[in-house]
């Protein structure tokens, strides 16, 4: 069985014995006032001992000291883990933490499976309960649902892929959570629920649940239009950080990159599965026009760098290019801020490259003022910016780092951004040289995570690395090049057709990696 199969095996086996309470003292009904969700953006902020992915993270002897913290510092709604074995929770901290603070929410988070549970969570003084529709039926969670409703009580109906989502879409909860970390393996992808959030086609209150470590990490959630996001091992662990995480709310939906990235990566529209009608308003309201039709397959993101001149920039997003680089730093496909402007609406995102060197801690005015007004959606850092810099000086943003050796491997992991481009090493230049990473290296690279590639791609070989390695971004510049700064039109279109070819073989099964 799988870590979620467990939980749930053994909380079955906790009910069989102790019953609904837990063997636990309730009141006979309820003695608290029902409090409602704060209006967004807000935190909800976790009271947990232990979890799976983090073991124990707190002796925490009693919850009151946590809480004060958390409304020290106006936190809205306070999440509290009931689950004995493999949480550390119970059912006491939260009639002790509703009985002494009956002004704020209080969501009970646990592994419900019967309307007992329900009744339980009414009684104990649970303003909203948690219901997780992978561990549900949608009969169960149907039923679930509608009682703790006609209780009056907040619903967060957690999903984690395009299927719960479908799933939960008859019932139309005024509350979603998407949970970043996958329940079976308990991997996280900042990304996912960024993308997944696309395909909600009514208007819930989105909360992003679980993988938030930083205030970056928060900015992301908020910056992608999340109204809530749910926090847990990072404030138990550093309560410190929540003034910090407070203001990551200023970012509120303000994001033109990764939300429109991401949910046009997820190539899921209403037409391809014959359930809803007319586009999300949400991807509406992100610009993400041009999403294709086709039902959900591999296809790697695809981004167009070097791109020199307002011609060129619209050959690439014309045939299809997620994201158009502009060279921004001292080289010969640097391209004058001006004609970025000059460019006007694409449906490819636009990402400005900059190179800064050690001693430099401050974006370049003209990128800040891109960036600023919206022609930038992004910056790309392509030189020695160091981990903690990044986040302070452009948001959104992700790394490039250059890769010669294990150790540049094991740097990705020390930035923020919730990718890092791969980038091959060459002395004395930071990129568009036309030399690729090893073979070897690129192959470690896949392992750990979704690939972000460049470096050497061209026609020649776009399609044998999408066979071998599935690289979820691949990106080309030097090698469509007639000159420095200047596509080859014909290299251009053999580029992205090597790439579709790649996509119908590996979609026909004919390729196996």
């Amino acid at each position: 069985m799988n870590i979620l199969d467990r939980i749930v095996a053994r909380r079955r086996t906790r009910m069989e014995q102790d019953g609904y309470t837990m063997g636990e003292e309730l009141p006979a009904s309820r003695q608290v006032p029902l409090v409602p969700l704060p209006d967004n953006p807000f935190l909800i902020c976790e009271v947990k001992r232990k979890s799976p992915s983090a073991g124990n993270i707190s002796t925490l002897p009693d919850p009151d000291y946590q809480a004060a913290l958390y409304l020290k510092y106006d936190v809205g709604a306070i999440s509290v883990l009931t689950e004995r074995d493999f949480f550390g929770g119970s059912l006491s901290d939260l009639i002790k933490l509703k009985s002494q603070n009956p002004g704020t929410f209080f969501l009970r988070k646990d592994f419900l499976l019967d309307p007992e549970d329900i009744e339980v969570s009414w009684r104990a003084g649970a303003d909203g309960v948690l219901l997780i529709a992978s561990v549900l039926d949608t009969r169960t969670l149907t039923g679930l649902h509608e009682l703790a409703v006609a209780y009056g009580m907040e619903v967060l109906v957690e999903v984690h892929d395009e299927e719960e989502i479908r799933r939960v879409q008859p019932l139309r909860p005024k509350t979603v959570g998407i949970n970043a970390r996958n329940l079976k393996d308990f991997s996280v992808d900042l990304l996912r629920p960024v993308g997944l959030s696309g395909l909600i086609d009514w208007n819930p209150r989105l909360i992003f649940e679980s993988g938030i470590r930083s205030p970056e990490d928060a900015a992301l959630a908020f910056a992608a239009g999340f109204d809530g996001a749910l926090i847990g091992e990072t404030v138990m662990r550093h309560p410190e950080l929540l003034p910090r995480l407070q203001e990551s709310r200023l970012y509120s939906k303000k994001d033109t990159f990764w939300g429109p990235l991401y949910r046009r990566r997820l190539r899921l529209n209403e037409s391809s599965r014959g359930e809803n009608k007319g586009r999300s308003a949400r991807d509406a309201d992100h610009g993400s026009a041009g999403v294709s039709p086709e039902t959900s397959r591999y296809r790697p993101l695809v981004k167009i760098c070097g791109l020199g001149n307002e011609m060129d920039a619209r050959l690439a997003d014309d045939l299809g290019a997620d994201i158009l680089g502009f060279v921004l730093a001292d080289s010969p496909r640097r391209i004058d801020p001006r004609r970025i402007r000059e460019i006007g609406v694409t449906r490819a995102r636009k990402a400005g490259v900059v190179v800064l060197h050690p001693g430099e801690t401050d974006l370049p005015p003209e990128v800040s003022d891109l960036l600023r007004d919206g022609i930038l959606d992004a910056v790309q850092f392509h030189g020695e910016e160091k981990p903690a810099e990044c986040f302070g000086m452009a948001f959104p943003y992700y790394k490039a780092l250059r890769i010669r050796d294990e150790e540049s491997i094991g740097r990705m992991s020390t930035y923020g951004s919730p990718r890092v481009l791969a980038d091959a090493f060459s002395p004395g230049m930071y990129g568009g040289t036309g030399t690729s990473i090893s073979e070897e290296f690129i192959s470690r690279l896949s392992e750990r995570g979704p690939l972000w590639l460049a470096g050497g791609i061209g026609p020649e070989n776009a399609g044998r690395i999408i066979r071998d390695f599935r690289p979820e971004l691949i990106d080309a510049s030097s090698k469509l090049e007639s000159a420095p700064g200047k596509k080859d039109e014909m290299k251009m279109k053999k580029y992205f057709s090597e790439i579709e070819m790649a996509v119908e073989a590996i979609a026909n099964g004919s390729v196996i990696k």
